[in-house]
C-alpha cells in the first residue's frame, strides 16, 4: 500500500510538472500551427497528414505542444526551447548564445534544434529507409518554430528569459516569461474575443492577408536559399525582448494595461511570423524541386 501511494504521489506530481511547464502556452502553439497548416502547398499538406498520427485527426496544432510535454522524458530537450543572450546586448549571436547554458554543449538551443530538424524532415519520400524519427521531428519543428517568435526565450541568460523576475500581472502574480508565454494572450482572448480562439486565428490571419500582406513574402523568404533562417528569428526575438518585454518590467512591477495594450500587438505578429514561417519552411522542404536543388 505504501508503494502505491509513493508511486501515485510520483506520477502526480509529474503532471503537475509537465502541466506547468509550457512556452506560449497552448493557445500561442495553436495558433502558430493553425495558420502554418492553412498556408501549406498541397505536396506539404499532403506529407503533414501523412506524418501525423490518425488520433490527430489531420491537426496539426493538436501535436504543436507535444515537445513542451516530453521535456522530463527527454531531459536533452529542455535546453532547445531557448537561445538567451548576455544581458543587455539585444542581439543573437550564433556562435556565442547557441549552446546549453547547463553543461556548454554547443548547438544545443532552439536555433539549432530548428536547423537539426528541417534537416531531418528532408529525408521524407527518400527512398532509403529514413533513420530518424520524422514525425517526432515534425513535432519538434512545429513547436521549435513557436518559440523562437516567442521574444523571452531569446532573452537574458541572468534571468532565464525572465522566468526569475517575478511581476504581478494586474493582481496576479507570476514571472515575467509566464506573462509572455500566456497571460498577454489570455488577457487578449478574454477582452476582445470572448475567451473565443477560433475568432482570435481569424483575425491574426485577416491581419496576415490585409495589414501585413506587403511584410509576409519577407517573412517567407530565407537568405541564401536556405531552408530555414532560424538565426534570423532569434534576432528579431532577442531585438523585441529589451524593446518590449524586459521594457518597464523589473522585479517587483505591477503590469497593467499601459503594459498590456504596447504589448499585445507584438505578440500578434509574432504569432503571425512564427506560423507564416512554419508554412514556409514545410512547404520548401517537401518540395520536390527544393529536394534536388539541395541534392546536387
Amino acid at each position: 500500500m505504501d508503494c502505491y501511494k509513493i508511486v501515485l504521489v510520483t506520477i502526480v506530481s509529474f503532471m503537475l510538472l509537465v502541466q506547468n511547464t509550457k512556452e506560449w502556452g497552448e493557445d500561442g502553439h495553436v495558433i502558430v500551427c493553425k495558420i502554418a497548416q492553412a498556408r501549406l502547398s498541397d505536396a506539404a499538406a499532403k506529407a503533414v497528414k501523412k506524418l501525423l498520427p490518425e488520433s490527430a485527426n489531420n491537426d496539426l496544432s493538436s501535436k504543436c505542444s507535444w515537445a513542451d510535454h516530453v521535456r522530463f522524458i527527454y531531459p536533452w530537450s529542455s535546453a532547445l526551447h531557448f537561445a538567451d543572450t548576455p544581458d543587455s546586448v539585444c542581439s543573437y549571436n550564433n556562435k556565442r548564445d547557441c549552446k546549453d547554458q547547463k553543461t556548454g554543449i554547443k548547438g544545443r538551443c532552439v536555433v539549432g534544434a530548428i536547423t537539426n530538424y528541417t534537416n531531418q524532415l528532408l529525408d521524407y519520400g527518400s527512398a532509403i529507409k529514413p533513420k530518424y524519427n520524422l514525425t517526432q521531428a515534425l513535432y519538434f519543428l512545429s513547436h521549435f518554430m513557436g518559440d523562437i517568435h516567442q521574444p523571452l526565450h531569446c532573452g537574458f541568460v541572468s534571468d532565464k528569459g525572465g522566468n526569475e523576475i517575478t511581476v504581478h500581472w494586474y493582481t496576479r502574480k507570476q514571472n515575467l516569461h509566464h506573462v509572455w508565454d500566456v497571460s498577454i494572450i489570455e488577457t487578449e482572448l478574454e477582452r476582445f474575443y470572448d475567451s473565443e480562439l477560433g475568432e482570435f486565428i481569424d483575425a491574426i490571419q485577416q491581419n496576415i492577408t490585409k495589414v501585413w500582406a506587403k511584410e509576409v513574402e519577407e517573412w517567407e523568404n530565407c537568405s541564401l536559399d536556405n531552408i530555414a533562417c532560424p538565426s534570423i528569428y532569434a534576432s528579431e526575438s532577442s531585438v523585441d525582448a529589451c524593446k518590449w518585454a524586459y521594457k518597464d518590467a523589473s522585479e517587483g512591477s505591477t503590469l497593467k494595461d499601459d503594459y498590456f495594450l504596447s504589448r499585445f500587438p507584438i505578440v500578434n505578429l509574432r504569432l503571425a511570423q512564427g506560423g507564416v514561417r512554419l508554412a514556409a519552411t514545410l512547404n520548401r522542404i517537401f518540395d520536390n524541386d527544393t529536394k534536388l536543388a539541395m541534392s546536387m
